[in-house]
């Protein structure tokens, strides 16, 4: 349920560009998500048709670009990336690790048709 609070967020950062550049309509929208993260694409797809609707953003495409995860031990400084949720150096073995990348979830671009191309 939390994707309902993340997606009104990118809607209310989207609006406020658009309307800042003078946007006729927002066409499209790009979101970076980390493999990590707990945001789910079709939940916030979900929940963007619905909020969206009424608004110069209703009918924009999202496009959704996973961030692989990557980690650093902290016993031995290896950087890796876990697999199938495996979170034990691949190095040396022990298990404690920083998170470098992965729990993202960023707006990255937004797409707009302007008023002069109406």
């Amino acid at each position: 349920m939390h994707e309902l609070a993340v997606t009104q967020s990118v809607l209310d950062i989207v609006l406020r560009h658009a309307k800042d550049a003078g946007a006729k309509r927002v066409t499209d929208i790009h979101i970076a998500i980390g493999e990590l993260s707990t945001n789910v694409d079709d939940s916030v797809q979900f929940y963007w048709d619905i909020i969206a609707k009424g608004t110069i953003a209703e009918g924009a495409k999202l496009h959704f670009r996973r961030v692989p995860a990557e980690l650093q031990c902290m016993a031995c400084f290896e950087k890796y990336h876990p697999d199938d949720g495996e979170l034990v150096c691949p190095k040396c073995g022990s298990v404690g690790a920083k998170i470098i990348a992965g729990e993202e979830f960023s707006l990255e671009a937004i797409d707009v048709e302007d008023q002069e191309n109406s």
